[in-house]
């Protein structure tokens, strides 16, 4: 199985520990990712489950490129990170 890591930036806000999941697609490994996890769902993606701005996910060490429909492939033994940005001055 898939393996979902979050920041411990995230980490601080919600319990997110690494989670295995069974998905072809980035999409279908975050939903059950995210699956009974709605506060964290919010910190992930907007009201109409696309990816927030501020947020970057990985798949084997490479940023995905389908930020809007997150199709990007994910294999049985990835290890998928999901980051938020942190900015101010």
């Amino acid at each position: 199985m898939a393996v979902v890591h979050f920041t411990s930036h995230l980490q601080s806000f919600v319990n997110c520990e690494p989670v295995e999941v069974v998905g072809e697609t980035v999409g279908q490994a975050l939903d059950a990712a995210l699956a009974g996890r709605d506060q964290l769902r919010t910190y992930i993606l907007d009201d109409q489950n696309r990816l927030r701005r501020h947020v970057m996910i990985f798949v084997d060490g490479q940023m995905i490129v389908d930020r809007l429909g997150l199709s990007d492939p994910v294999k049985s033994d990835s290890e998928v990170y999901i980051m938020q940005a942190l900015s101010g001055g």
